[in-house]
């Protein structure tokens, strides 16, 4: 249970701090072991096929013959493979070609065409054409006409239109395809609108992974005492998201005490003291590709909140659960601009700009902003199906930052949570 103020005493003993409700979301086989995905190869499959029908639905919408995707989070999305994600991401050299009416093609760092063996959804493998200034040099311009070469033949031997979706692509490649005659269309809203819509499926992953997140959340808040550094108390969630089949984190939010404000500093090295908050942000790819994107906030050493932290945490706690209550499908983002909680003055300095945002394999679209910065000509609607985070970060002058965030499934009702680790009891 919580300490309190009585038995708040300073003990070197890890046990004194836990909270039974947040140790039940370790390992019920043992904390020394990594947890185990209960997924059926089934719900996989269909996640993969759903998902890549997703893909070609937008593009028969958008009559664009050809999907060109360098993202790796867009490929993950399409054929769930992936390799070097991180490294990819700053050295675009793999990339996926899917036609709408004709087959879906991997292209493949060289030496890795492998990795996409027995995926469903790749109809071939081919090695990517490269042509990044890191190992093409002098030879860029050579590469990348061989590369636009390519695709330009692979289109037209398959027919249709001249219109390509591109999701990420630098000018000088984008100038090639023009010139033989292909228009580009912007492919990552395609893609990112095509994601929005979950799949129970989806769902079913995103719980796992939620899991995976949330047992590493306990194994920070165990950790969460005076003379720990922020950077040991993070790294529990690291440790525990690798060794349950996760992928990586997309930031390093969480810090402690006069740290907490203003918001968006990294982990560092400071030593976290007794009774100081510690707030973060998870932003973690966890198993099967998927986002845990959490937030909390509790004090080191677990003892009694004080005056100033509790004021703080029950203005964020009504933020997130009002905001949670006003959610229907079929809701504009304006209707719920004007419905949403109403940050009060003294906060608005500090305030997190975002009121809540759409997440699936990352932070996606759509990104509603709080009512002080949101847009009128914002346009769109939530949808049934869509998974939305609701975000609150309250401090005022001089004061720490409080940090939540859950994660909820629009349903036909409203919105369901899929995350439970506990908030605080204050």
């Amino acid at each position: 249970m919580l300490r309190t103020e009585e038995n708040s005493s300073p003990s070197s003993n890890a046990s004194v701090f836990k909270d039974d409700r947040k140790q039940a979301y370790l390992n019920p086989e043992g904390a020394d072991r990594p947890l185990t995905s209960p997924i059926p190869a089934s719900t996989l499959d269909a996640a993969r096929r759903y998902r890549l029908g997703r893909l070609r639905t937008k593009m028969k919408e958008w009559d664009c013959s050809a999907l060109l995707l360098y993202d790796p989070v867009n490929i993950r999305y399409a054929f769930d493979c992936s390799n070097m994600s991180i490294w990819t991401m700053h050295n675009p050299s793999r990339y996926a070609l899917i036609l709408a009416d004709g087959p879906a093609i991997m292209f493949e760092f060289e030496g890795s065409e492998h990795v996409n063996d027995g995926l469903p959804g790749i109809d071939e493998v081919r090695t990517s054409k490269s042509f990044l200034f890191f190992t093409a040099g002098n030879l860029v311009e050579t590469r990348m006409k061989a590369w636009a070469d390519e695709i330009a033949d692979i289109l037209k031997s398959h027919g249709g239109n001249r219109r390509i979706g591109v999701d990420r692509l630098e000018p000088a490649p984008a100038h090639e395809l023009q010139s033989r005659g292909f228009t580009l269309l912007d492919g990552q809203e395609l893609a990112e609108r095509a994601r929005s819509i979950k799949s129970p499926e989806e769902i079913e992953l995103m719980r796992w992974t939620i899991r995976v997140c949330e047992a590493g959340m306990a194994r920070m808040y165990e950790v969460s005492e005076p003379g720990r550094t922020e950077r040991e108390i993070w790294a529990e969630l690291h440790f525990e998201n690798a060794r349950s089949g996760g992928e990586w984190l997309e930031t390093k939010l969480l810090t402690a005490g006069p740290r907490t404000n203003p918001w968006y500093q990294e982990c560092s090295d400071y030593v976290i003291k007794r009774g100081e908050m510690i707030s973060f942000d998870t932003d973690m790819i966890g198993p099967y590709g998927y986002c845990a994107d959490l937030s909390r906030s509790w004090t080191c050493g677990h003892v009694v909140m004080n005056a100033k932290q509790r004021d703080l945490y029950w203005a964020a706690r009504e933020q997130i659960e009002h905001n949670l209550s006003i959610i229907r499908p079929g809701m504009s983002f304006g209707e719920f601009n004007d419905k949403s909680w109403r940050i009060p003055e003294k906060y608005v300095p500090y305030r997190y700009t975002l009121a809540a945002h759409g997440t699936g394999m990352a932070d996606e679209w759509p990104g509603i902003l709080l009512h002080p910065d949101y847009d009128a000509e914002f346009a769109g609607a939530i949808e049934e199906g869509m998974v939305l985070n609701i975000e609150s970060l309250i401090a005022e002058d001089g004061s720490e930052s409080i940090k939540l965030e859950t994660q909820a499934l629009v349903t036909s009702k409203g919105a369901e949570r899929l995350d439970t680790f506990p908030w605080e009891e204050i």
